[in-house]
């Protein structure tokens, strides 16, 4: 089964981190949302084969994306703090996803970037994404 059938709540909680944080800084591109995505990508591969995370170099406007996606995908885990569950309006999800499976809706997501981006500029996944993210 294809991750967006399989996962569709899960992809739909993380593009919607994304999305608002889009809302509050226009000037973010796809690149910055890529860039984020494959650094999440790489912490949760190195929790699975218990190394340390590689502490690659991202511009503010990454940065700026990988602190909300993360959180999602924290919730989605089932491992949110109190304080973190707080900023969420539902309670955590019943069964929490896999880290394995939360890697591969990351991935999907990142395809979706490349994607988009080679038909639309610069924005293109974001416009795309926007239109589906209430």
């Amino acid at each position: 089964m294809r991750p967006e059938e399989e996962f569709l709540d899960v992809l739909q909680n993380i593009e919607w981190a994304i999305v608002e944080e889009f809302h509050k800084d226009r000037s973010i591109l796809d690149i910055d949302v890529r860039d984020a995505v494959t650094a999440i990508v790489r912490l949760y591969e190195a929790e699975l084969e218990s190394r340390g995370a590689p502490n690659a170099p991202l511009s503010d406007r990454a940065k700026r994306i990988l602190d909300p996606v993360r959180a999602m995908c924290e919730w989605r885990l089932g491992r949110a703090s109190e304080s973190l569950q707080a900023r969420f309006t539902t309670e955590a999800p019943e069964v929490p996803v896999s880290v394995e499976d939360l890697i591969l809706c990351l991935k999907r997501i990142r395809k979706s970037i490349d994607r988009w981006n080679k038909e639309g500029g610069r924005q293109g996944y974001l416009s795309f994404v926007e239109q589906y993210v209430v």
